[in-house]
């Protein structure tokens, strides 16, 4: 995966790629989107991310972003990390980070199940034995999606620390 920031107009705000990184691994849900010549569709999503800059989605095996994904596999997915409203400034303190690729459905069991396991560790470390074994009752009904990012972008605001936040 290629972090590249290019793209971003506000040049003065580029996350550092670190930071990008942490966000991703860190990061409670994103927004996954996808879309077409005739529109677009978006859902927030749990995940996990994984350093070789893939992330895994779980769902069921039938639905919208299946058939979304069936019509065009490329998406984008956005994970947003601190944010801070600065109502005093009009304004808002942010991170966040894009990522660009192609989803598509995991067809090997082992695969899925090892998603399964990631995701399970992210959400419930401390209920790993029973979670895994949940994983495997619902395993048949249990649709695992991979994002292979192609590109990666960050974007931030910090304020310093204002005098009325100080008061």
């Amino acid at each position: 995966m290629q972090y590249d920031n290019s793209s971003v107009r506000r040049q003065d705000r580029l996350l550092a790629e670190d930071r990008a990184l942490e966000i991703l691994r860190e990061g409670e849900y994103g927004f996954l989107a996808f879309g077409n010549e005739t529109g677009g569709y978006g859902i927030p999503v749990n995940y996990v991310y994984c350093d070789d800059g893939c992330c895994y989605f779980h769902c069921a095996p039938e639905g919208e972003k299946l058939r979304w994904m069936a019509r065009n596999p490329q998406v984008t997915f956005c994970v947003v990390g601190h944010t801070a409203p600065c109502p005093e400034r009009f304004t808002t303190e942010y991170e966040s980070v894009l990522l660009t690729g192609r989803l598509e459905r995991v067809t090997d069991d082992d695969e899925r199940m090892h998603a399964l396991s990631l995701i399970v560790g992210k959400y419930a470390p401390q209920f790993r034995e029973t979670g895994m074994k949940y994983a495997q009752g619902s395993f048949h009904r249990t649709a695992i999606l991979r994002l292979t990012a192609e590109c990666c972008s960050g974007k931030c605001k910090y304020l310093p620390a204002s005098k009325i936040a100080t008061e």
